[in-house]
């Protein structure tokens, strides 16, 4: 499955990720490549249930 992201940077560091199509499925990290990290595992735990 893939899902559209959208990606912000926060003005005191790091980076805040959202799902849209998953509501509340959110995620951060201090680095680019630790918040696509985080929201990978953050979608495949919000698909468990399912």
């Amino acid at each position: 499955m893939t899902f559209n992201v959208v990606f912000e940077k926060e003005k005191a560091g790091g980076y805040c990720v959202s799902v849209p199509s998953l509501p509340g499925c959110y995620s951060q990290g201090d680095t680019f490549e630790e918040t696509t990290k985080n929201i990978q595992e953050a979608i495949e735990l919000y698909l468990e249930p399912v």
